[in-house]
């Protein structure tokens, strides 16, 4: 191609694929200056013109907006600079469509009333560094205004709720949960009193009564009622709590009658509050931890079935 050619409007227009009115907007636009004129005062442009015209043209399709483009032409930005930024603000675009699409999908799984809808879209929106400040606000809160055990912040802080940036339809259910609980004054002093509980790694009472092996022996024989599907309100767990109530009662010289009960579930919901056990349970599925098995806490399983008046 000769560099001395020049070239219509309707020339560079087949060239490119632009319509004529689009080269007309830009050279109006000074993006793409016109080389020269013809003596009967036609518009004109070199081989440089038309590279230029073809660069605005890919830029353009990439999502670029015009004056940075004409940065970029004039030499001012280069392309791959220009380019870095681009990229990084389509990875926000991507997120947020991630993030918009697994809303949908809890939406449409459960049946969202319009403002559980709008709870979840305005939760979901809030970027990284807003939920990081969510969760700093729950610590000050939670422990700011007492001298709190070192170990108890730092196992609350540790494993905080962070959504990823490509959520399940599951993991968007169960961050809107805890997002309500942590600005709640209540919930806060209930972390407060089980995480510093839970630091202290002091037994309760009942467990030191009860000795290591009744211990052990209920928390398996729990676990085995979990992993069984036994729901801790039902008529199944009457053969379960009984054999528990009858060992405990035993090994404490008590009667095992419906005080007794009461008095166990008592016991035990000394560190165990049904919130808070939600709320790592709540965390446990947003992080996408692996559910071990030996972890699951198995008291509040325990709790609600020495309540249950069915298995008295």
């Amino acid at each position: 191609m000769d560099v001395t050619t020049l070239y219509s409007i309707g020339e560079l227009s087949r060239r490119t694929g632009l319509s004529v009115r689009t080269i007309r907007f830009y050279s109006d636009s000074g993006v793409v200056a016109p080389t020269t004129r013809s003596p009967a005062g036609y518009r004109l442009y070199d081989l440089d013109a038309l590279l230029r015209l073809e660069l605005l043209r890919t830029l353009r399709e990439l999502g670029m907006d015009l004056a940075t483009i004409q940065r970029v032409l004039d030499r001012e930005l280069s392309v791959a600079e220009v380019a870095a930024a681009h990229a990084d603000a389509m990875d926000v675009q991507i997120r947020v469509l991630q993030l918009r699409r697994s809303v949908l999908r809890v939406v449409a799984g459960r049946g969202s009333d319009p403002e559980e809808i709008k709870l979840m879209h305005r939760i979901t929106q809030l970027s990284g560094e807003e939920r990081r400040r969510l969760i700093d606000d729950f610590m000050d809160g939670t422990f700011g205004t007492v001298d709190a055990d070192p170990a108890a912040v730092a196992m609350v802080r540790a494993a905080t709720p962070d959504l990823p940036d490509d959520p399940s339809s599951e993991q968007v259910a169960a961050w809107v949960e805890p997002v309500g609980l942590v600005g709640d004054e209540d919930f806060r002093a209930r972390m407060r009193r089980m995480a510093m509980w839970q630091a202290a790694g002091r037994p309760l009472d009942i467990e030191s009564e009860a000795g290591e092996e009744l211990m052990k022996f209920t928390r398996q024989k729990v676990a085995d009622a979990m992993e069984s599907g036994i729901d801790p309100l039902s008529n199944r767990v009457v053969p379960v709590i009984d054999d528990l109530v009858h060992r405990f009662a035993e090994v404490l010289a008590c009667t095992p009658d419906t005080e007794f009960r009461d008095w166990m579930a008592q016991q035990f919901e000394e560190a165990h509050d049904p919130r808070v056990d939600r709320y790592w349970r709540l965390v446990w599925i947003v992080n996408g931890w692996q559910v071990v098995p030996n972890l699951i806490p198995v008291y509040p399983w325990l709790i609600q079935a020495l309540r249950n008046e069915r298995a008295a």
